[in-house]
């Protein structure tokens, strides 16, 4: 049983940072999934997927793996490069660019 610890990205509908500063503690699949015959639904006997654990910090999410005896993966994410154009800055007079739709 492995666990992935990471910080999740933010959405594509998100703007704002919210829900992105926890750490997320996943399990890796055991069992691949299966499709159902009948209604076609796909589904998987490991329970662990659907357990997704949130922590404060690396550290804590790290800690309780260690407690739990679960073997674990750190994946470090690169901060957002944060952009900051005013709405004024597309009709300024030194733009370099042409502004179209």
């Amino acid at each position: 049983m492995t666990a992935r610890i990471y910080k999740p990205a933010r959405t594509a509908m998100q703007s704002g940072t919210a829900k992105t500063k926890e750490w997320v503690v996943d399990y890796e699949p055991e069992e691949p999934r299966t499709v159902e015959p009948l209604m076609g639904w796909t589904s998987s006997g490991d329970m662990k997927q659907q357990v997704h654990l949130e922590f404060d910090s690396k550290d804590e999410a790290i800690a309780y793996c260690e407690r739990q005896g679960i073997t674990y993966q750190v994946f470090e994410s690169k901060p957002p490069k944060r952009q900051r154009i005013s709405y004024s800055d597309n009709f300024a007079y030194a733009r370099r660019g042409p502004w179209t739709h």
